[in-house]
């Protein structure tokens, strides 16, 4: 049964955040209104704006927020005001902090190409016609959370040191996500590493093959990242889910953004035991801040992965995505989608075009 009251912090960060956040809670608003649901949203400072009023880019009380809402709705975090802080300061880390003490291990993100925009993609549309797959990321260990890291002196210079390192039940409680999307779509998971170069994807492809024999039914291909990097710009259509680990998923699925014509089209959903958090995939855009340009689509569709996934709302998360739809085969597009004979609008007038086409 679907959850029918739920309590939603609403975090919009830095830049483009709260523009497009304050659009994907007016298509949530309209998506309540029509199938009867009692969302209460709760907004809190994080990243940068957090760091220029209350010092730290996690206050406490976000933290708190976070922790006993049914669901995080992030904007993004970020900027160049706040790169040349000590580490511990800079906005990013409000994000990271977040998904390590929620333990959201499991990040995902579908990238799926809608037919009105195949123009819009920079490949040739019978290149990514048809493309539907999933990235499956690892997100709470590797490279962003190994110890020991750091910048010291050495030989006249200095000395960088990040560790990527995994565990086996980190890399076995991501593979069986992975596995467990792949049953629900179309049973075939890529599993990507580097086994012929890193011991941690040694481990990684050794521990996905065990988990692999619990899923008879699901079709498992082990690739390497830089073949997966060229696959998915060649041909995209022959993935379905991509399992990889936190550094590679980080990249490989900024690169399938692409594919369906703008970073601003990919939602993304962070899952672990707790409360779950959902976010836009694009970072801050501080050059395009404050002048309507931003696109809320990815936004607004990671509002479709919060209904799916922490109210079990199907039925409302699916009319959200519907709209979408709608309205981008109505030719309203923002400008980065923009193509001849579509029609430009606002990120508010985005909003506002997919909310309607929700209640009509």
């Amino acid at each position: 049964m679907p959850k029918t009251k739920a309590t939603i912090a609403v975090l919009g960060g830095d830049g483009i955040g709260p523009e497009v956040t304050a659009e994907a809670v007016k298509v949530l608003r309209a998506a309540a209104r029509r199938f009867g649901l009692e969302l209460t949203f709760r907004e809190a400072l994080v990243g940068g704006a957090a760091v220029d009023t209350q010092g730290t880019p996690l206050p406490e009380d976000t933290l708190t927020l976070c922790q006993t809402a049914d669901a995080i709705l992030f904007g993004a975090v970020g900027g160049p005001k706040w790169d040349g802080l000590e580490r511990k300061l800079r906005a990013e880390m409000g994000l990271l902090i977040l998904r390590k003490t929620l333990a959201l291990y499991a990040n995902l993100r579908p990238v799926k190409l809608l037919p009105t925009l195949a123009g819009a993609s920079p490949l040739r549309p019978e290149v990514v016609e048809g493309t539907d797959l999933l990235v499956v990321r690892e997100l709470t260990g590797g490279l962003y959370f190994g110890q020991p890291r750091g910048i010291e002196p050495a030989d006249g210079g200095e000395r960088a040191v990040d560790t990527l390192v995994y565990t086996t039940p980190e890399i076995r409680r991501i593979a069986q996500v992975g596995f467990e999307a792949a049953r629900r779509r179309r049973r075939t998971l890529a599993s990507v590493d580097k086994a012929n170069v890193l011991a941690s994807s040694e481990l990684w492809r050794r521990t996905v093959t065990e988990v692999a024999r619990d899923y008879p039914d699901v079709r498992l291909e082990h690739v390497l990242v830089d073949t997966c990097a060229m696959e998915l710009l060649r041909a995209p259509r022959r993935f379905d889910v991509i399992l990889t680990e936190n550094t590679f998923g980080d990249i490989l699925s900024d690169e399938a953004s692409m594919l369906t014509g703008s970073l601003g089209m990919l939602p993304s959903a962070s899952l672990g035991d707790g409360t779950s958090l959902f976010e836009p995939v694009h970072g801050s855009a501080h050059d395009i801040a404050g002048t309507g340009q931003a696109n809320p689509l990815a936004a607004i569709l990671s509002g479709a992965l919060l209904l799916r996934y922490s109210l079990g709302a199907e039925a409302a998360a699916a009319a959200v995505e519907a709209a979408v739809e709608r309205v981008l085969a109505a030719g309203v597009r923002t400008r980065d989608l923009h193509t001849p004979g579509t029609t430009v609008v606002t990120t508010a007038q985005m909003g506002d075009a997919v909310a309607a086409a929700l209640a009509s």
